[in-house]
């Protein structure tokens, strides 16, 4: 396992966003392990994940100069992040993100922060996939914006499971948006991980048994 993959797990364990137990995704899917971006608390937490955004960033688009696009709750604060990590290392982007009801005073609308105009590029920062449900979700928030292009979207893991086909939701996205999503990791990263120590078995054999019915066939 690359070196980063295994220091970015380790983040996700100590700062308790990787649980394992009995849990419900956003499909409704029935779950042995979550991903939980709400408990990043602290500034040196978020700090941490934006820098790890910023590195597949920059390992997937170079530096081209996307706006980042994070959907409420938990995305918003992944863009910020990110955008101050590539902002460090030299590329100073814009960000925005969503209300979850329009403002119907002030400026209203549903997007807060650099709303993009026609011709840019967006690039959409979540925390997981599982079925591609909050993707669509996003999807449908940013069809309102004439001329704007979705160029990818970046989660922290990949579950690797099927979306509403036998195919991987990441593929379906792709199919159906025409962009790439890309991953900090992905399950089978975890997996490998959590064997390394052979405390995690009970854990390592649920998540197989789980993909076994739920795990996408391509």
């Amino acid at each position: 396992m690359e070196r980063y993959k295994k220091e970015f797990i380790d983040f996700l364990r100590d700062a308790n966003v990787l649980k394992f137990g009995d849990f419900t995704a956003k499909s409704g899917r029935k779950i042995p392990y979550f991903i939980n971006a709400g408990e990043i608390k602290t500034g040196g937490q978020i700090a941490r994940l934006g820098e790890f955004y910023a590195k597949a960033y920059f390992d997937k688009i170079g530096s081209r100069r996307c706006v980042l696009y994070g959907p409420a709750y938990k995305g918003i604060s992944i863009a910020v992040a990110t955008s101050i990590a590539l902002a460090k290392d030299g590329l100073d982007v814009p960000f925005f993100f969503n209300r979850k009801e329009a403002k119907d005073h002030g400026e209203g609308g549903i997007f807060v922060g650099c709303k993009p105009a026609a011709g840019e590029d967006v690039v959409i920062v979540e925390d997981v996939i599982t079925a591609g449900t909050a993707i669509r979700e996003s999807m449908a928030n940013l069809s309102g914006l004439e001329g704007v292009k979705v160029a990818a979207c970046f989660v922290m893991v990949d579950r690797k499971e099927k979306g509403q086909t036998e195919l991987a939701a990441t593929a379906e996205v792709t199919r159906d948006f025409g962009f790439p999503v890309y991953s900090v990791v992905d399950v089978y990263d975890i997996i490998e991980y959590l064997e390394a120590d052979p405390a995690n078995e009970e854990n390592v054999t649920r998540i197989k048994n789980y993909l076994r019915v739920n795990g996408a066939k391509a």
